[in-house]
């Protein structure tokens, strides 16, 4: 399946507050978020597979309406990615296997690793993976058992040996766009950028066009 990493949310139903995570996705996509984690280390599975359908029929009502279609990733839960009918799963180096995902989920399906360090990027079962998620670059608030921060050195060191599409993630605002451009990653995911934004659109909007601004001066 086709997918763009450029502006890549990930949603943090905390932030997100009174809008909740349903209209924040819904809106940050008309502002141009390309593809959509649901990341929810609290709810049952059941409440998270029914969220994830609801997501799911909004995103394929989107590219019906538009023809820019927006893949659902699922975070760590093959279950919910299994039942909730998403397009892919993003699992961390201590959460479901990959090989276990894409024996699940098939071929057509969107599996993404989490990756800190060279170590785990010359573990990392490549064959298996479509992307792969750098970092964090930053400290940040909305995953407080984050690995060391790597900053923009070592996204640019993993970025140069890594053979997949990277993205970029920990702590990323609208004002890091370019050096992420820069760093050669194939995006950014953002979490506080967007969840809890006073117009989740104006901040997706602002991260599309700063990052097709940055595009086009690479």
């Amino acid at each position: 399946m086709h997918f763009d990493l450029s502006v890549y949310l990930v949603t943090d139903a905390g932030l997100c507050g009174s809008d909740g995570v349903e209209r924040t996705v819904e809106e940050a996509v008309k502002g141009g978020v390309t593809i959509v984690q649901l990341r929810d280390k609290h709810a049952a599975d059941d409440a998270m597979i029914e969220q994830a359908r609801r997501l799911k029929q909004a995103l394929d009502t989107h590219a019906e309406l538009t023809g820019r279609r927006v893949p659902l990733i699922i975070n760590d839960r093959l279950h919910v990615a299994l039942e909730s009918g998403a397009d892919g799963l993003h699992v961390g180096q201590s959460d479901t296997a990959a090989q276990e995902a894409r024996k699940a989920m098939g071929e057509d399906a969107i599996i993404g690793l989490s990756i800190n360090n060279a170590e785990q990027l010359a573990a990392a079962p490549v064959a298996l993976l479509d992307y792969v998620g750098l970092g964090p670059v930053f400290a940040t608030q909305s995953k407080q058992d984050h690995a060391a921060p790597i900053g923009f050195d070592g996204l640019a060191a993993l970025t140069d040996a890594c053979p997949l599409p990277g993205v970029a993630i920990g702590g990323i605002k609208v004002e890091h766009v370019e050096a992420v451009k820069q760093s050669g990653a194939h995006g950014m995911a953002v979490v506080s950028a967007i969840c809890g934004q006073p117009s989740p659109y104006d901040a997706a909007k602002e991260l599309s066009q700063q990052w097709q601004a940055a595009t086009e001066q690479a």
